[in-house]
């Protein structure tokens, strides 16, 4: 074992048994970013810094599983992404349909869907619905995955949710404009029902969110980690997490 992989193996333990149990996210939000840039620096093909990507994917679940942290949201697709060139969204669509696959088949956590699939195309959007549902009836850590996901068209389709809603029930556009407030819109979220996240990570050393669970956020703190999505550790994830525990949340007041 080289002298660095056991100092960062004894910092790593020390990093675990800080942890404090009541101070452990119970949501967790992943901006998963730099598959590209760490093929690139690995003179790979692209396609294998996505395929790089998906198995740290599975491996940063079980260390989310592993402290009890009870949701975890990752960012996948974006519907930003749509707009690159049509063999590269392929290629990350087909290495997010195996991911999605392979965690269906383990069944280890109930994946939720979240995002406009219809603007994927029928058989990518068809073959990953049919997978989530598959989990319906797991018990255990929720995942969701953001797949042709955007801020702004969470709030755009909740928006119309709530108007076509609305419409159903018989009230006017005033009626609605008048009664209107913030659990009205929440209700028809993409993530309705689910606690907002806790904490925030984005990899990659980008500080921003992109448009990431613009409405569920408002809360959230975020931890920017310089490294890669396919290079990030456990120990980048310990580090992200004392952070976590050591801010005082105020919640806007």
């Amino acid at each position: 074992m080289a002298v660095s992989d056991l100092v960062y193996g004894i910092y790593e333990r020390h990093l675990e048994r800080n942890l404090n149990a009541r101070q452990i996210p119970k949501h967790v939000g992943a901006i998963v970013d730099g598959n590209r840039r760490w093929a690139k620096g690995a003179r790979a093909e692209v396609t294998d810094g996505y395929r790089a990507g998906a198995d740290k994917i599975v491996e940063f679940l079980g260390w989310c599983d592993d402290i009890d942290v009870e949701v975890v949201t990752l960012w996948l697709l974006s519907t930003d992404n749509l707009q690159r060139p049509a063999e590269e969204v392929a290629a990350l669509l087909a290495a997010i349909e195996d991911l999605v696959v392979a965690l269906t088949e383990q069944r280890r956590w109930p994946l939720r869907l979240i995002g406009n699939l219809d603007l994927l195309p029928e058989p990518s959007a068809g073959r990953l619905r049919v997978a989530a549902q598959s989990t319906a009836d797991v018990q255990a850590m929720t995942v969701n995955i953001c797949i042709s996901y955007g801020g702004r068209q969470e709030l755009t389709d909740a928006m119309r949710s709530l108007l076509l809603a609305e419409a159903a029930g018989g009230a006017s556009l005033r009626e609605v404009a008048e009664r209107l407030d913030v659990e009205h819109i929440a209700e028809h979220l993409y993530t309705k029902g689910q606690p907002d996240p806790d904490l925030v990570i984005r990899t990659s050393g980008e500080q921003r969110l992109s448009g990431f669970l613009l409405w569920q956020s408002v809360h959230s703190e975020f931890y920017f980690s310089d490294a890669l999505w396919p290079a990030f550790r456990r120990i980048d994830f310990l580090r992200a997490l004392r952070s976590y525990a050591a801010r005082d949340r105020r919640y806007g007041q």
